[in-house]
């Protein structure tokens, strides 16, 4: 008798081990969906200059780095003013992912991402940052572009970045 109680516990055991695992797989997609739909959500409304979706994006202290040293927006107050300014002629800029890799804290409540975004009139960049989910809700915490630049290229975009600052430095 003692063998099967042993047997029914550890089925049981096993079989509770076992759907907690699914659940979390199951989470975790649902998050990953989550989170890529609020990606592709800022560059959707980024492409059709829609302000309230593209600043609903980010939580309320969100900061967007641009590819210039002093691209720093952070919300409320620099970051909707500058979008706003941008948007107000009904144009914003298009940029589309073509890869993202995403990852999740332990508990599920933070995600951080790569992705490679390209754009027709500007080329490759690369974006990165962080995502807060508040009560079931993602929002962008931090975005940071950068513009891809192929090794072979190096040398010539560092000369010109080189003199660029230089010349931005003289009074």
């Amino acid at each position: 008798m003692k063998k099967i109680s042993l047997v029914i516990i550890s089925l049981g055991l096993f079989c509770s081990f076992q759907m907690l695992a699914q659940t979390k797989a199951q989470s975790k997609e649902q998050a990953t969906q989550a989170v890529n739909q609020v990606l592709d959500g800022l560059h959707e409304s980024a492409s059709q200059a829609d302000l309230n979706s593209y600043l609903n994006a980010f939580t309320d202290t969100g900061v967007f780095m641009g590819t210039d040293d002093w691209e720093r927006w952070s919300r409320p107050l620099t970051l909707d003013k500058y979008v706003a300014e941008r948007f107000a002629g009904g144009t914003g800029w298009t940029y589309h992912s073509v890869e993202r890799n995403i990852n999740f804290s332990e508990q599920q409540n933070i995600a951080w991402f790569d992705e490679i975004t390209v754009s027709k009139k500007w080329g490759r960049f690369r974006g990165t940052g962080v995502l807060i989910n508040n009560d079931g809700n993602w929002k962008i915490a931090h975005y940071a572009m950068s513009v891809l630049v192929p090794n072979e290229a190096w040398e010539k975009v560092a000369e010109i970045n080189i003199k660029t600052f230089a010349e931005r430095a003289k009074p």
